[in-house]
């Protein structure tokens, strides 16, 4: 084992099940690590963690890091480029002879294979957070109709957190008509939901710190608004060809997701779909993403994915094709690979 620093907090509650908003993490052997923080989180952090012995670093902790690995006597020691400012690392490495080894997503690429209790915790976020389309989805045909895009957002997020249970993994997107043609659409105070509208909705909720994402589009007004994925019906035809397409493409991938797989090839499975309709330009984002503690983790699932699937890799299929200025359409679940093959967490009912 080579020593590393992290000081994300997903990282590092991935080392020692336990995270706050000012903390490093030193492992330095498998016997051998340090959680440096503050006196505001080391009663906590004692209670907590058990494979790492806590450190009051008071008012400094680079100073504090600096002072242990000068002590170690270390050679070299890994840490991710993209968790440091550039201020914070010339303050940590000044000095010290050891050397520095920069290794981008450092802790993500650990993460990168879950365990099954790992998937276990996904899929139960996946399934609150299904749930909680399905309370969105009373809501709207309730009292959704002139209700703008500001309003449904607010009443989607009410949806997801059940009363304060739920952490949101992400600002759900809660896009009406033109513009659910933005993949990431801000919500417009000018634009109010209508019967018969097409709607698309994104969000997702945290299970012991474990993310789900989820996404659906629908004809608001039928019966089917955010259940089953494979039964939603658009009166206009082009809607639903579009919708239809996209769908097709979705399972695409997922059949093409298995054990030895390319990323690209489970992208390319969904693109081709796309293309060969004739709606290749307006597919523009990847296939999609791993989801662990981040809600974007690897491995990434795009053109240029180099990863090779592997047993126990949790992450997003969701094509989509986006219209300007008429509507958008995007389908997304989150597959784990189990027995060699994508397993859906969790299917419609």
């Amino acid at each position: 084992m080579k020593p590393y620093i992290v000081q994300n907090e997903n990282a590092l509650y991935y080392e020692c099940g336990f995270s706050c908003d000012n903390a490093i993490f030193l492992r330095f052997s498998s016997n051998e690590a340090y959680f440096l923080t503050d006196g505001r989180y080391v009663a906590e952090a004692k209670e907590n963690i058990i494979n790492a012995e806590v450190v009051n670093a008071e008012r400094d902790l680079v100073k504090k890091a600096r002072d242990i690995i000068k002590k170690a006597r270390l050679k070299f020691i890994i840490f991710d480029p993209l968790e440091f400012s550039v201020a914070k690392f010339d303050a940590l490495s000044k000095t010290l002879n050891a050397t520095f080894t920069p290794q981008k997503n450092f802790s993500q690429k650990k993460r990168i294979i879950k365990t099954p209790k790992e998937i276990e915790l996904i899929e139960t976020a996946a399934k609150i957070g299904r749930d909680s389309f399905c309370r969105f989805a009373q809501i709207l045909k309730t009292c959704g109709f002139d209700k703008n895009e500001q309003e449904l957002h607010y009443e989607a997020e009410i949806s997801m957190r059940f009363g304060g249970q739920n952490e949101l993994s992400f600002q759900p997107i809660c896009a009406i008509n033109e513009n659910s043609a933005k993949p990431h659409a801000l919500p417009n105070q000018n634009k109010m939901l209508k019967n018969g509208d097409l709607l698309l909705l994104d969000a997702g909720v945290k299970y012991r710190r474990y993310c789900s994402d989820r996404t659906r589009t629908a004809q608001i007004g039928s019966e089917a608004a955010f259940d089953d994925k494979n039964k939603q019906k658009f009166e206009d035809s082009f809607r639903q060809k579009i919708y239809d397409i996209v769908l097709k493409a979705q399972k695409a991938a997922i059949d093409a997701v298995k054990v030895g797989v390319r990323a690209s090839d489970v992208d390319k499975a969904a693109r081709d779909v796309i293309e060969k309709a004739g709606f290749g330009k307006y597919f523009i984002h990847s296939t999609g993403h791993g989801v662990g503690l981040d809600i974007h983790e690897l491995p990434v699932i795009s053109p240029y994915g180099d990863a090779i699937i592997e047993e126990g890799m949790v992450f997003t299929v969701e094509p989509g094709i986006y219209l300007p200025n008429e509507f958008g359409v995007r389908i997304e679940d989150m597959v784990a690979i189990v027995d060699g093959k994508a397993k859906v967490l969790h299917g419609d009912k």
